[in-house]
């Protein structure tokens, strides 16, 4: 599952230094530089693709501007491998691997909120363990101002 991002190598006339370009924006218009896997804190593409790139070994620092990527490498280091890091950015799921079921996804409701919120009777308890708890909570503070108003 997933989708391969198309990737280009694209030739530098500074030695130590490749590009890339992607057929899709990871930034978007803002410019995102690293200059090492610490500075990869957040949960974006581009920090994810940084965090990736540094993990290799062979990345000193990276610069994301939309779908370019310009990578200044290591010394002795190539960028062999580092188009494969790209291209399966987005593949999160690779053959002979299980993918998580959607039970394993869900959070953790509890319960009993969802069964006092339901008022007692048992036909609404039992309709009630199925709406997130959050959503009885809501309704019975909403019918609770009701109350309140009509005196």
């Amino acid at each position: 599952m997933g989708q391969p991002v198309a990737v280009q190598e694209k030739p530098s006339t500074t030695p130590g230094v490749v590009r890339f370009e992607l057929n899709r924006t990871l930034s978007g218009q803002g410019h995102e530089r690293f200059r090492s896997a610490d500075e990869a804190v957040g949960n974006t593409p581009s920090d994810e693709l940084a965090r990736r790139m540094f993990a290799t070994g062979a990345v000193d620092s990276l610069h994301i501007y939309a779908n370019m990527i310009t990578v200044d490498l290591n010394k002795g280091f190539d960028a062999v491998g580092l188009v494969d890091v790209v291209r399966d950015l987005y593949q999160y799921w690779r053959p002979g691997v299980e993918p998580p079921s959607f039970e394993d996804l869900q959070p953790d409701e509890p319960a009993a909120v969802a069964a006092d919120a339901g008022g007692g009777d048992s036909a609404q308890s039992a309709a009630a363990q199925l709406v997130p708890a959050h959503l009885l909570e809501r309704s019975r503070a909403g019918r609770e101002r009701w109350k309140a108003k009509q005196g």
